[in-house]
């Protein structure tokens, strides 16, 4: 008997990592942002995607991730994490040490929501201010035909800057 390689089952496919990370990439095209890394995890935490446009400093890749790590690791988006920790400094330095500095709880980092709403990944983005990551990574999760948490961006997402 032939022994057989079995696939493992991913909770989101490189195409629909792909299609967020283009999608993110167009909208920062459209609304003249500053250039972007988009970064693309599965449930597991594992990286299916990331690009880095030219004009992004080095460490963009790191913050990319550890917003994407961060949602995923507490099971909701960045700027919830910030709103609802911004009073307790020392849990966010518990947490960043926990996840080995994989934790930046700034907007930025959105869940990816299948049609159960059971997260099946998250996008972290890096470049511009974190609210005009945010927008990029909830309107890239939308083109692909998923739900992102959260379902919109900050009201005046336009008006922040670096």
């Amino acid at each position: 008997m032939a022994e057989r390689l079995i696939p493992v089952h991913s909770s989101l496919t490189l195409d629909v990592a792909t299609q967020i990370t283009d999608a993110a990439l167009r909208l920062r095209r459209e609304h003249q942002l500053l250039p972007l890394a988009v970064m693309v995890l599965d449930a597991g935490g594992n990286v299916v995607s990331f690009r880095r446009e030219d004009g992004c400093g080095v460490l963009r890749h790191d913050i990319a991730m550890g917003k994407a790590w961060a949602a995923l690791g507490m099971g909701m988006a960045t700027r919830q994490i910030r709103d609802r920790l911004s009073e307790r400094p020392t849990f966010q330095s518990a947490l960043a040490a926990a996840s080995q500095g994989r934790f930046i709880p700034t907007p930025g980092g959105v869940l990816i929501l299948d049609a159960q709403g059971h997260a099946i990944g998250s996008v972290g983005i890096s470049g511009d201010a974190s609210d005009k990551d945010e927008f990029c990574a909830i309107g890239a999760i939308r083109a692909a035909g998923l739900e992102p948490e959260p379902p919109k961006p900050a009201a005046n997402w336009q008006e922040h800057t670096l």
